[in-house]
């Protein structure tokens, strides 16, 4: 699985973070990133969660 945050939707409500520390970073402003967009298998599960949670559904899963 691979994710990624579409920073032009991103409106830094950090739920991204709270959900996934392990793959959601947040910037100086507080809007999310992932650097490292490759997934580990034992957290594709938290990462959509935390893609359902985002209000502007800025986080895609592949």
């Amino acid at each position: 699985m691979k994710a990624s945050v579409d920073a032009d939707l991103c409106q830094g409500h950090a739920r991204c973070w709270e959900i996934c520390p392990e793959v959601f970073e947040l910037d100086e402003e507080g809007h999310g990133f992932v650097p490292t967009p490759d997934v580990p298998v034992e957290l594709e599960q938290k990462v959509r969660d935390a893609a359902a949670n985002c209000p502007e559904r800025a986080i895609s899963v592949s």
